[in-house]
């Protein structure tokens, strides 16, 4: 019996947004050496159904897309399978081609066929040449009329490694509505429903999705299936722990998927993810990438890594990332056809083996950040790899109209980067972590943004005070780090409807940058930048007129260290747009956090052998089941 490893679909709402991810016409141009698309022969109207599109009368289109390209590469490298079948079911008179690449992009047709009326084409495809990447997918030539694609799928003979159900884990925060819509699309998606074993929704607000309107429809769809676990805030990671733990119990389940709230979910991704994780000739974790779900066409990164001697985590071509396939598709992106292989992968999607959870435990009690990697290195280092699956995605609230560094989570950027530097790194001292976080702190300090410098001195101390802390002050650090924000008056946004603030200088406008972020002095102009900055703050007294009243106005954008140093004030645009922010220079608070850095951080660095060792010999009980269930009980 043939196993489908991938069906042809289509989007699951008419957004016209979403179809370059799904079908790709055929004309392109090069605008200022960019490939664009200059005009479209496939409309969302020409969408019929889940797995059906109409292709007009003398058009061509291609398939080559995201979500219906076949991942040739990840399927020869990381499972068994070594042949793949093609099947395409059209109606009406046209050709059907099909295509392979390699990792260098460069495509090859390997098997054309002439169609008529209602027929199948199939092709049997070896999987024995993709080392380095490539894709296999297929394109479609209308005749003298239309044509339709009634359906497809990309099958195989072989037998899976593994063959249990995934349970699912969401972890929600007052965000009801998010889940009710994921519910609703996993209840009307029978493929994907065939994978499922158990819906573990694990609700950590005070804004109930039992309560949400659309709850007892999508519940009594889904019936048994669904189980809704009300606890106490416990972050992301004691969300995911509470449903790794019940994954534990359930002996049908071989799998444990993990997914954000604040997503939208194309079930077909979930459906491909237990289906690879059943084949992978060893137990792997398997991620979904994430596109932007304000910017439905822009992928946030194809593959990550953790960089180990600064211990940072970063997108692979970081300078190409975000991909936007409204622009470039798969055939435009030669980058994208090779294959990237992880170090970990967000949990906004991400599939678990239960096999990985029984060797390495749960989460790390860390609450937000850092948990996810922190987990993948664990398992990595266990013999449980990550793959971040092409074709498998979701959409995701992005990042952009956040900064999450200057608030409340600060701290647990600083401390979970440090823990799991402790856990994993093998670099001397941490390498370059801990003098990358003291720069840190200097930009803040420069930028007169105190309160994240305060969380991170929070953090440090944390750090040093051993691994205990960690599951101790699970449920308290997050409230007292908002507490926090109220002893620091840049914190405050100032929305426009209340008042309308003016500086006394106007605002500052600079050139648009060549990116997404100015660019910074480097080399000389950096160490000369910095050292005029700090003997500023250490030493110029600012001007009680600009205490009094804003001095400049910068966007959100231009207010970087290397420009607001000069100033003693500004008024600064949130990240979000929704208001501003005045930011003030402050003598006596830069020379003491200042000095606290430098000795907090030096402390680290003297301990980094001893704390590494605690940390390491803790680990075993701060991820364990036992622990995380006396966790749930005690918060209760």
């Amino acid at each position: 019996m043939p196993i489908v490893l991938q069906n042809v679909v289509l989007p699951t709402d008419r957004d016209p947004d979403l179809l370059p991810l799904y079908v790709d016409p055929d004309t392109w141009s090069t605008i200022d050496g960019e490939a664009v698309r200059v005009s479209q022969s496939a409309h969302i109207s020409d969408v019929r159904s889940r797995t059906s599109v109409r292709i007009p009368a003398g058009t061509r289109t291609s398939f080559a897309t995201y979500f219906n390209a076949f991942p040739a590469s990840y399927w020869q490298h990381w499972t068994p399978v070594r042949a793949v079948r093609l099947s395409v079911r059209t109606e009406g008179a046209g050709t059907v081609l099909v295509y392979r690449s390699n990792g260098s992009g460069v495509q090859q047709r390997i098997a054309t066929e002439e169609v008529s009326g209602e027929s199948e084409s199939v092709f049997d495809i070896p999987l024995t040449q993709f080392s380095d990447g490539g894709w296999i997918w297929f394109d479609i030539v209308a005749g003298g009329r239309a044509v339709t694609l009634a359906g497809g799928t990309w099958t195989t003979e072989q037998e899976p490694e593994r063959t249990g159900l995934a349970s699912i884990g969401t972890t929600t925060m007052n965000k009801p509505g998010y889940c009710v819509d994921t519910l609703t699309a996993l209840a009307g998606s029978p493929d994907a429903l065939e994978v499922i074993d158990r819906i573990f929704l694990i609700d950590q607000g005070t804004d109930r999705v039992s309560d949400h309107e659309g709850f007892p429809a999508v519940a009594q769809a889904l019936g048994d299936r669904l189980q809704v676990i009300e606890q106490p805030n416990l972050g992301g990671s004691g969300g995911f722990s509470r449903a790794m733990s019940e994954t534990l119990g359930r002996e049908e389940s071989d799998f444990v998927q993990l997914l954000d709230d604040d997503i939208a979910l194309e079930p077909e991704s979930l459906r491909r993810s237990v289906v690879f994780g059943r084949f992978t000739t060893d137990p792997t974790l398997v991620g979904m990438h994430m596109f932007d779900l304000l910017d439905r066409p822009k992928l946030h990164a194809w593959a990550e890594e953790v960089e180990r001697e600064p211990f940072m985590w970063r997108p692979l071509f970081l300078e190409q990332m975000p991909h936007d396939f409204s622009r470039r598709n798969l055939r435009q992106s030669r980058l994208l056809h090779m294959r990237m292989d992880a170090d970990y992968n967000g949990w906004w999607g991400c599939l678990i083996p239960k096999a990985a959870i029984e060797e390495v435990g749960l989460s790390l009690p860390a609450f937000i950040k850092w948990d996810d990697a922190e987990f993948c290195l664990r398992a990595g280092e266990a013999g449980f790899p990550t793959v971040s699956l092409p074709g498998a995605a979701l959409w995701h609230v992005s990042w952009v109209g956040k900064d999450d560094a200057i608030d409340w989570q600060a701290y647990y950027h600083a401390r979970n980067r440090i823990v799991a530097a402790l856990l994993h790194s093998e670099e001397p001292e941490g390498g370059r972590l801990l003098r990358h976080s003291r720069r840190v702190d200097l930009k803040h300090l420069i930028s007169m943004q105190y309160y994240p410098v305060a969380l991170r001195m929070r953090a440090l101390r944390d750090v040093l005070s051993g691994p205990d802390h960690m599951r101790r002050t699970l449920a308290t650090r997050m409230p007292e780090a908002r507490r926090l924000a109220a002893r620091f008056p840049e914190t405050t946004v100032h929305r426009e409807s209340d008042e309308v603030l003016r500086s006394r200088f106007g605002r500052r406008v600079f050139d648009p940058p060549r990116g997404p972020v100015p660019d910074p002095p480097l080399g000389r102009a950096r160490i000369v930048t910095t050292a005029r900055a700090v003997v500023s703050h250490l030493l110029r007294r600012p001007d009680p007129r600009n205490l009094d009243t804003p001095q400049v106005e910068f966007s959100k954008a231009d207010a970087t260290w290397w420009r607001v140093w000069s100033v003693d004030s500004a008024i600064v645009s949130a990240a979000d747009g929704s208001g501003k922010q005045i930011y003030a220079r402050d003598r006596r608070m830069f020379r003491r956090m200042l000095l606290e850095s430098v000795r907090l951080h030096l402390r680290l660095r003297r301990s980094w052998s001893r704390l590494a060792r605690d940390y390491r010999r803790a680990l075993p009980d701060l991820v364990s089941p036992e622990a995380w269930r006396r966790t749930f009980e005690q918060d209760a």
